[in-house]
């Protein structure tokens, strides 16, 4: 676990770096996705907000004349208006005598439907019965000053005049009406003209001689004293006339006054038409005519659709008798949007806005008109909102996209500026590491390439000159250990010779000499040939045999040349395997290191135990304790207790060859502690025949 760490620590940088890129990446996109929430949770408030703002508005347009007026006649388009079909008003009858409460009701209706030269025209019957049964006609032309009828004259064309038609099915009532001044009247200057209409019934010649008006056919104009056109001549310029008239249709009568309750507005009012032209005198073409194309029929509830967004839907009912009739259904107008992404309109619609969001939104209210109440439900969705979102956030994506990008550019930059030539060094580094301490070659790592002048390369190029140095330095102990190996040549082979002529004096195995000569052999044959004595031992090679432990233990305690050297065992005879005189280097080792160690006057204790299977042999000396830290490093070569040993002539591997002898026969050796000083314990497998 340790090395993974140690490993995993080497890349700690460049995991450090991408990692910093990849959360400043994810903070980003946190960054959008939360602003996308919030976003969405003003966007569903705003709707809801809207959608209400939108009932109030509609409730307050219907509840104007206008509006009224709209529910009354849902059905009434600019087809109707082309034919002059009547419309119910939300009052129940009009002062047509009074020229500005005519106007006033007309315009406060908006039911006047506007033609082209300054023409107007509202075609409609009261919202109670019991008012009459009149058909009102109101509306404006433009003409020159008015030319009034001559009492007296039988020819009605020398006047200005209205021709009125009302047809229901086969039926056709048609009405003449001359311009006819007031009887108080010749205007002041810039008071404009005031008069009636007075109606005949039309008959099919000129000569209305003997006929006689229509008293229940009541017409008024008011023609301004104003010109239209600024410029012209005050006397003949074209000016806007007014006009209010109260057509009887005998119809509309004979269904009042045959029921105690007429049913109101007729159900066939939708069957009638009304025209209406103005004449000028003469054989002119009219000034005004209600069949004329390009009318601009007023307001209706289709143009309710206008405040609905797409997605939102209008529904309107009357209430009547209990029940609901269906009066209008409308809808809001899927306008061209700009395209959306689908992911996002999916991201969107998952992000969670609390309560706020609903599926679908009912609004209701009442509007109350003469003729009975209207219902509306007004429903909206507020998952709409998504797609609308979701152009804005498509839109402004490429700047995100952007800031992605320039995060991917930077880190892509700083890999290959930096990351790479760390990746680089760091594996030449621990490549070379390995290499020194495998086997030391060192001239296939280069770091020259890596040089620069910026911080890296002023460190790698720091590295390549260590590096030479170190390989000018290694090359200086190769050739150092070249000479010495040559050195311990010479010397191995100068002792040998006179090591041998001394052997032939004491051939005798038996002579104690003869063992003393024969160890130093062995001690010169170990390092002979070796280019350190560490390297020597570690690969020197034993001589095996079976030696009786308890002799040997009780024969290197009497001829230690130790005083105080005690020896505790057993008498029997303890087989194991191990060589002589290696053994013999071991115990000769810790004697002298137990030796320099104890107080004066004290022993060394030898002591033989046998376990199953082993033979351990503890030497002990009272004196000062090991540290806890070096009962291991004591066993390491050149390590030693004494300052400047090397010049003592100690070098520290006395410990070590004792550890190196006792691995090589099968043995351990270990240090430890006791209550008044250190103990070694040297542990053999014990010998068993076969």
């Amino acid at each position: 676990m340790k090395r993974f760490i140690a490993w995993l620590a080497s890349f700690r940088l460049r995991i450090l770096l991408r990692t910093s890129f990849l959360l400043l990446a994810l903070v980003v996109l946190v960054m959008t996705v939360t602003v996308l929430q919030e976003e969405k949770r003003r966007s569903v408030d705003n709707y809801q907000a809207s959608l209400n703002k939108t009932k109030a508005q509609i409730v307050a347009r219907l509840h104007h004349p206008a509006g009224q007026l709209a529910l009354l006649n849902p059905r009434w388009d600019a087809a109707s208006a082309a034919v002059g079909r009547p419309l119910v008003l939300p009052f129940s009858a009009i002062d047509f005598d009074d020229q500005n409460k005519v106007r006033n009701a007309m315009e406060m209706a908006g039911c006047l439907v506007k033609y082209a030269d300054h023409g107007s025209l509202c075609v409609a019957i009261g919202n109670n019965p019991w008012a009459g049964g009149f058909i009102y006609a109101a509306g404006t032309f433009a003409s020159g000053p008015l030319e009034a009828h001559r009492i007296g004259d039988e020819f009605l064309d020398g006047a200005h005049r209205l021709r009125v038609t009302v047809r229901l099915r086969e039926q056709r009532w048609r009405w003449i009406a001359p311009f006819e001044p007031l009887a108080n009247g010749s205007p002041t200057p810039g008071e404009g003209v005031r008069g009636r209409f007075t109606g005949y019934v039309e008959l099919p010649d000129r000569d209305y001689t003997g006929a006689r008006t229509i008293k229940e056919f009541r017409g008024w104009v008011w023609q301004s004293g104003r010109c239209l056109d600024a410029a012209a001549d005050e006397e003949s310029c074209r000016r806007q006339s007014f006009f209010s008239l109260r057509l009887p249709v005998e119809s509309l009568r004979r269904g009042i006054l045959r029921s105690a309750r007429p049913v109101w507005p007729p159900a066939d009012l939708d069957q009638y038409e009304v025209q209406v032209e103005v004449l000028p005198p003469g054989e002119g073409a009219p000034l005004f005519a209600s069949d004329r194309a390009g009318a601009a029929p007023p307001f209706a509830l289709d143009a309710l659709s206008t405040l609905l967004l797409p997605g939102e839907s209008l529904s309107i009912r009357r209430l009547k008798g209990g029940k609901e009739y269906d009066v209008a259904e409308l809808a809001g107008r899927d306008e061209a949007q700009e395209l959306s992404s689908p992911l996002l309109t999916r991201l969107i619609g998952r992000l969670p806005v609390g309560s706020l969001e609903a599926a679908e939104v009912e609004l209701h209210d009442e509007i109350s008109t003469p003729l009975g109440n209207y219902r509306l439900v007004l429903k909206g969705d507020a998952r709409s909102v998504n797609k609308t979102l979701s152009v804005v956030a498509t839109r402004l994506s490429w700047f995100i996209g952007a800031m992605l990008g320039a995060i991917a550019i930077a880190w892509l930059v700083i890999e290959i500026g930096l990351i790479r030539p760390i990746a680089r060094l760091t594996r030449r580094t621990r490549g070379l590491s390995r290499s020194v301490q495998a086997d030391g070659g060192l001239e296939r790592y280069d770091l020259a390439d890596l040089r620069g002048s910026d911080e890296l390369g002023l460190l790698a190029g720091g590295l390549d000159e260590l590096l030479q140095r170190v390989r000018e330095d290694a090359e200086r102990e190769r050739i150092r250990s070249a000479q010495e190996k040559d050195m311990w040549h010479a010397v191995g082979h100068e002792i040998m010779s006179p090591l041998q002529s001394l052997l032939a004096l004491h051939g005798n195995e038996a002579d104690p000499s003869h063992r003393y000569i024969s160890r130093m052999q062995q001690a010169v044959r170990v390092l002979y040939g070796s280019a350190s004595p560490s390297e020597a031992f570690a690969s020197s090679q034993l001589d095996i045999a079976v030696v009786d432990l308890a002799a040997f233990v009780a024969n290197v305690a009497e001829n230690a040349g130790i005083a105080d050297v005690l020896c505790h065992g057993t008498a029997a005879p303890v087989p194991v395997r191990a060589d002589e005189f290696a053994l013999e280097d071991v115990f000769a080792h810790l004697l002298r290191n137990a030796e320099r160690h104890r107080p004066a006057g004290t022993p060394i204790d030898l002591s033989l135990g046998l376990e199953d299977g082993t033979a351990s042999v503890t030497v002990a000396n009272r004196g000062p304790a090991i540290a806890d830290d070096m009962l291991e490093r004591i066993f390491e070569y050149g390590v030693s207790d004494q300052a400047e040993s090397a010049a003592a002539g100690n070098r520290g591997q006395g410990l070590f060859v004792a550890r190196t002898y006792m691995a090589k026969m099968g043995g351990t050796i270990v240090a430890c502690n006791t209550a008044n000083g250190v103990a070694f314990i040297l542990t053999l497998p014990r010998y068993r025949p076969a």
